[in-house]
């Protein structure tokens, strides 16, 4: 598992205390940014970082206040390969000082959208230690790239005619699927007579004279 470097100045959050129960490698040190960091490496042996801010419920808005939050961040950002924020504590974050809602919520848009800085809610010191031991034994494990695009299988024969049939106007899945059951092909369709396409299930005079039209239609470039 990575070492957790904490700063010492969170000594008396018992955060320490809480790390080391659950098996994890505490080094106190005095940091310059971020109040834990845990280093790793990627796939490529390159060094990783991350950086971890850790704020109370009312430590976060005293914080905004003073506007020392947008400097330790910007710090954080900086400094570490992955910053994260977390805010900690289980008070309604609206209720504790008089702040109105709306510039806490644009602080925290502000910091998930303008400083791109993912941000962790716990409810305490021991689920903050349980948060940072999640994220050590997370980055045992191989960072990778992830697609969350998921790929298409490639569209059968029968697919992609069925697709090209359905490109004609007023013609959906069903009447593409009789149309080339009757056709056998996309060339027999496109080729069929409008007094032939009438005689297919839900085509009548109106649509089968629009296919015909686009079928045989000059293009205007």
């Amino acid at each position: 598992m990575p070492k957790v470097i904490m700063d010492y100045r969170e000594r008396n959050s018992n955060i320490k205390k809480e790390l080391i129960k659950k098996g994890v490698e505490v080094e106190e040190k005095q940091l310059i940014s971020g109040d834990f960091i845990i280093q790793t490496k990627n796939r490529n042996n390159e060094e990783i970082d991350v950086g971890i801010e850790r704020k109370t419920n009312i430590d976060f808005l005293n914080s905004m206040i003073d506007k020392r939050i947008l400097n330790q961040l910007i710090t954080l950002k900086e400094a570490f390969t992955i910053p994260l924020l977390i805010i900690e504590g289980t008070e309604n974050i609206y209720s504790l000082r008089n702040f109105h809602p709306n510039s806490i919520r644009g602080m925290l848009t502000s910091i998930a959208v303008d400083f791109q800085i993912p941000i962790l809610y716990s409810k305490n010191y021991r689920d903050t230690a349980a948060l940072i031991s999640v994220i050590s034994k997370r980055l045992e494990k191989p960072i990778r790239n992830l697609n969350l695009l998921k790929k298409k299988k490639p569209l059968t024969t029968k697919e992609l005619q069925e697709y090209v049939v359905e490109s004609l106007p007023g013609v959906g899945p069903s009447i593409s699927k009789s149309l080339l059951t009757k056709f056998k092909t996309i060339k027999k369709v496109i080729n069929a007579k409008e007094e032939h396409l009438k005689k297919i299930d839900k085509i009548g005079k109106k649509k089968a004279k629009n296919i015909k039209k686009i079928i045989e239609e000059e293009y205007n470039s």
